[in-house]
């Protein structure tokens, strides 16, 4: 990557826990609030834009192109181009290089990427055999027909398809993305008490942030009722390995080991960055939070969907001669417990990277300290289209915090992928 590509500021929405109902924003709804209050505290108008990005997982049938829905929605003007990007967990990710792409094309100066997910809205289906009977009901013209429609009707029709787990299960091996985390707890021997205990130091360390007002980024919601949302609403200050163990396996009901406790949350929320060229930081006068140095996407097995952090990343180190703890800070999305000390036990493992990743041997052990100094997805939960957007903006403000100079921000991927992108701070 030649040319600097800088990220001038950044905001997200509070990350809203769903709780079996539909949650009280829409997609649009948190992406235009989120973006709103970004934009204007900018030095340039919205309509000075030259394209808006969001990724989206799940936009709802109303607004398939969300991004060009919110990008009006914010008063970036009927001339500003908004599009929809879609790479599962890491659609807000995608915006972002969808961005640098352009920049470094030339075709764009000044670009808002982000990501958004209403997960608490994910639609429920009727069944194909519903479908099919609605089909004959439709098609029936005479008194006669529509009773024999009415005959082959069944109660069990009735029963809806969960939109979200259709979503969150792989077609390719048939496995919903919690059975992947199953198999690599298998593969590398992970125990129910180490996820339980990563979940409780998720827990921690969000508790210890917001306590110290380290989630600046987030700008709070106002409902149409007038309630106010102004922190992440995920976090368990209780939890604990007694109170998690409690807690049976979700995925593999007799085996498993992954449960609702370690696992990332299902949420909504919104992320955005404002993303720019040299020409146009010197143009607006902008002062830039840092700058995106390098990024890179991977693909691997479905069912080991989890490693993706590691394909991506580990490619980032090599070009840049970089050892993982020679990164200031790293965040890694906590799709699951598991996941995450899958991807640490495989970059110390001599086997794994010599075959997997062609390096001569383990990588070693990262540093606690350095991954999700402010926690992770378990607690704060993963808003699937936004997760990329915010572990980017996140990592920026734990470097200037922290003092720090450079990061890695990487995240897992459904279907097998994996995406990274290394920051540094000016």
């Amino acid at each position: 990557m030649t040319g600097s590509i800088y990220i001038v500021d950044g905001a997200r929405t509070p990350f809203l826990k769903a709780r079996n109902a539909p949650g009280p924003f829409a997609a649009a709804d948190l992406a235009t609030a989120a973006g709103a209050a970004l934009l204007a505290r900018q030095p340039f108008a919205p309509d000075e834009l030259d394209e808006v990005i969001l990724g989206c997982a799940s936009p709802s049938p109303d607004e398939v192109n969300i991004g060009r829905v919110v990008a009006l929605r914010m008063g970036c003007g009927l001339k500003v181009p908004g599009w929809t990007v879609m790479r599962n967990c890491a659609s807000g990710m995608q915006a972002l290089d969808s961005a640098i792409a352009n920049i470094r094309a030339g075709r764009s100066a000044l670009v808002l990427a982000g990501g958004v997910d209403a997960l608490s809205r994910a639609p429920l289906l009727f069944s194909d055999a519903m479908v099919r009977w609605l089909s004959g009901w439709y098609a029936a013209k005479t008194g006669g027909q529509k009773l024999a429609a009415l005959r082959r009707f069944r109660l069990g029709h009735l029963a809806p398809v969960i939109g979200i787990m259709k979503g969150l299960t792989d077609p390719i091996v048939g496995q919903l993305m919690g059975q992947t985390a199953e198999n690599l707890a298998w593969k590398f021997d992970i125990t129910r008490e180490e996820m339980d205990a990563f979940a409780v130091e998720s827990h921690r360390r969000v508790a210890a942030a917001q306590d110290s007002a380290h989630f600046g980024e987030i700008v709070p919601l106002i409902d149409r009722d007038g309630t106010v949302y102004k922190d992440d609403d995920g976090v368990r200050r209780d939890s604990s390995v007694a109170n998690l163990a409690k807690l049976k396996p979700f995925f593999d009901r007799k085996y498993g080991k992954v449960t609702a406790g370690n696992s990332s949350q299902i949420t909504d929320g919104a992320a955005w960055l404002v993303l720019a060229s040299e020409a146009a930081v010197e143009r607006h006068g902008l002062a830039p939070l840092g700058r995106i140095d390098d990024s890179q996407w991977a693909g691997l097995d479905p069912a080991q969907m989890g490693l993706g952090p590691v394909h991506a990343a580990t490619p980032i180190l090599q070009r840049h001669g970089l050892g993982l703890n020679d990164l200031d800070a790293w965040e890694i999305n906590e799709a699951f417990a598991a996941q995450v000390i899958a991807c640490l036990r495989a970059w110390s493992d001599e086997d794994f990277c010599r075959d997997e990743l062609g390096l001569a041997g383990a990588l070693g052990a990262l540093e606690p300290a350095r991954l999700n100094a402010d926690g992770g997805a378990v607690a704060l939960g993963h808003p699937v289209g936004a997760s990329g957007a915010r572990i980017v903006l996140h990592l920026l403000h734990v470097l200037r915090r922290s003092g720090g100079r450079r990061g890695i921000a990487t995240i897992c991927i459904g279907g097998g992928q994996g995406g990274a992108m290394l920051v540094e701070t000016v």
